[in-house]
């Protein structure tokens, strides 16, 4: 491994801007660092997902994930660079339909609940999809690789799914959606 972080702070960032993967320089608040930002984020909430106690398929699962998404902040900050294939997708398309394959299907809306590794997947589950926003605020700016942002619609689906999962291998309901549910007939 060539380059390493001797120095954590640089004080490079105290006037507002970051530098990109390729030197480049700008503002905190920009559409890159919102979507590689966002995509960190997420990764964080999978290693919270991976705190609890998860059945090994799963974990090895969320694993592969935090890699991809590694992948995938490397690419959003670093201009013109490539790394998410077709093959990132499949992959979670597969995973997908294997993890969905034993569920019973929706019929309504769930509301996200459950216990913590169930919430906490639902709360990934949502963070996914604001970085899945970001990305795609990012391409009507810049080109970038639209494999990222089919990686993220695909992960948001599974994320999902493995809460479906979680919460029937906890033994709990899934909280279906009512309409108008506590309102009082007056």
């Amino acid at each position: 491994m060539g380059y390493r972080l001797s120095k954590i702070y640089t004080r490079t960032g105290d006037t507002g801007e970051t530098g990109l993967g390729d030197g480049s320089r700008v503002e905190k608040d920009s559409n890159w660092i919102e979507a590689y930002g966002t995509v960190d984020e997420l990764n964080s909430l999978i290693g919270m997902l991976l705190a609890h106690e998860l059945p090994a398929n799963i974990h090895d699962c969320l694993m592969t994930i935090q890699h991809d998404l590694f992948d995938l902040g490397g690419e959003l900050c670093m201009p013109n660079y490539q790394i998410i294939t077709p093959d990132y997708i499949t992959r979670l398309e597969n995973t997908l339909d294997t993890f969905n394959a034993d569920l019973p299907p929706l019929k309504n809306f769930i509301l996200p609940s459950g216990n913590m590794a169930t919430a906490t997947c639902h709360l990934a589950r949502t963070v996914c999809r604001r970085a899945e926003r970001r990305v795609v605020s990012l391409m009507r700016t810049v080109s970038i690789n639209p494999e990222g942002l089919k990686y993220l619609n695909r992960l948001s689906d599974l994320l999902f799914v493995l809460a479906r999962v979680l919460a029937r291998l906890n033994g709990e309901e899934e909280v279906l959606w009512q309409k108008n549910y506590g309102k009082v007939n007056v």
